[in-house]
């Protein structure tokens, strides 16, 4: 097996369940605060290490005619960032967590389209984890990237 494939992280069953625990905080506490609800962000996939967002477009969300501001961007990537951290980790070991490090690169405007981030745990360790974030622009016929992003999670 090639040593690049070898060294990758393996991935939990995806068919496994969330803890209910877990489920229940990334509903309540992420997609339930008061900045997912201003925003329209929306759960679509939760899985262990994985989750899919929704945020519809809105115009109170723009920086300039119907771009979507970078800030909104980069908060649904803090929120599913944080979301794909916790769907993978026990209730019984973690009772919170915050964003330890952020960086985007920003590679497209979305412009007047709803957007989707898929986030993907890269590496777990005991108190910090590494996840994987793409933004697509959901328009009728393509799904371009927006954003990507590496985001570091402190877990307690």
């Amino acid at each position: 097996m090639p040593q690049a494939i070898a060294s990758l992280p393996r991935q939990r069953d995806r068919h496994a369940a969330v803890d209910p625990r877990m489920r229940a905080m990334v509903e309540n506490v992420l997609i339930g605060s008061p900045v997912a609800r201003a925003l329209g962000v929306r759960l679509a996939s939760l899985t262990p290490e994985h989750v899919e967002l929704e945020m519809p477009f809105l115009p109170t969300n723009v920086t300039h005619g119907s771009i979507v501001h970078g800030g909104v961007i980069a908060t649904l990537i803090d929120i599913a960032g944080a979301a794909a951290a916790a769907s993978g980790a026990s209730a019984d070991e973690v009772k919170g967590g915050a964003t330890s490090s952020l960086s985007i690169q920003y590679l497209a405007p979305a412009q007047g389209v709803a957007l989707r981030a898929v986030a993907a745990v890269m590496r777990r360790g005991r108190r910090q984890v590494v996840t994987d974030v793409s933004v697509y622009a959901e328009a009728p016929d393509e799904g371009a990237l927006v954003s990507k992003a590496l985001m570091s999670s402190a877990m307690f």
